[in-house]
């Protein structure tokens, strides 16, 4: 994969701690920043594959039939597998 130049702002002190992290570790600020950016990466990528897991998942016949029980009493644009999805994910600590 290629590799592109970032220029990054960052406060002196923090920078000179990192650099002396980095030296102790023997490995480089760049290669820090990269492991950063790839966890943020492989943390958003689990979330979408268990949002479209969750999404494939067909409602239980007991939930279907509730819908529209409710018709006029909350917003059309209420979508019921953000509210599944966000459920779940506080139930199992995501």
């Amino acid at each position: 994969m290629e590799n592109i130049k970032l220029t990054l702002n960052v406060k002196a002190d923090s920078l000179r701690t990192v650099k002396e992290y980095a030296k102790r570790r023997h490995t480089s600020l760049s290669k820090i920043v990269q492991k950063l950016f790839d966890e943020i990466v492989e943390q958003e990528e689990s979330e979408d594959a268990f949002l479209n897991r969750l999404k494939q998942e067909p409602v239980a016949p007991e939930i279907a039939a509730l819908r529209g029980i409710l018709k006029g009493k909350v917003p059309d644009d209420v979508n019921l597998w953000d509210y599944k999805y966000e459920y779940l994910k506080e139930k199992h600590g995501l």
